[in-house]
């Protein structure tokens, strides 16, 4: 049998803490990146960045997730906000196709991802994504954990709230905000955030979401 001095137990225990830790750490924007290198696009449909832009990005399909690479366009619809209203946004909307209980998210205070609206082209449902899934989205090598809450125009891909805009570090500001390229968005098949109004939450969700998908791919 193997007796440990005082010393040698306390190096154990402190190696156990550190391991433990490791294995709780959130999944980092580089062991994402590095997982969505290679686009394996799941249909012929392209999507563009704006309207009247070349379509020409994809959205490609690994073990459990969607995802896609493109800019991001600032999302301020739901409930009015200081920083989400008509006079901040002229193309504010006062609903989000989520809308838990019958309210509205809060752009600004809810990370939420925006997906196209379902078409013959592409249809999220047909990939066990719903409304209320959850998204990691990764910029820079930051990471932001949203929820899917709202849909957009069929043709347009790069979209996200207020919110997520300003975890990640970028503009904002609805009008003149977002940022042109650089952005991977990362949808997890079958889940489901518990509240969605919960930024708490939704982080929980992602963080077990992501951390599946980089052991499995």
């Amino acid at each position: 049998m193997i007796r440990l001095s005082g010393l040698g137990l306390c190096a154990l225990v402190v190696a156990a803490s550190a391991f433990a830790a490791d294995a709780a750490a959130p999944p980092t924007g580089a062991q994402l990146a590095a997982k969505t290198k290679t686009c394996h696009p799941i249909s012929g449909a392209r999507f563009g960045t704006d309207e009247n832009r070349p379509r020409t990005i994809a959205v490609c399909g690994a073990a459990g997730v969607l995802f896609w690479k493109a800019d991001m366009d600032i999302d301020c619809d739901g409930q009015v906000t200081t920083h989400c209203n008509i006079g901040a946004d002229a193309a504010f909307q006062p609903g989000t196709a989520l809308s838990p209980g019958g309210k509205a998210l809060a752009a600004e205070t809810t990370p939420y991802v925006v997906i196209p609206q379902r078409s013959a082209s592409f249809d999220y449902g047909r990939y066990g994504i719903k409304l209320g899934a959850v998204a990691a989205i990764v910029y820079n090598g930051k990471v932001a954990f949203a929820v899917f809450g709202d849909t957009g125009p069929k043709e347009i891909l790069g979209e996200a709230s207020y919110r997520v805009a300003k975890m990640l570090g970028i503009d904002p500001d609805p009008s003149t905000g977002g940022t042109g390229s650089g952005v991977t968005y990362i949808v997890f098949k079958n889940t489901r955030v518990k509240d969605a109004r919960s930024a708490a939450s939704i982080a929980m969700a992602g963080r077990a979401a992501a951390a599946r998908f980089i052991g499995t791919n």
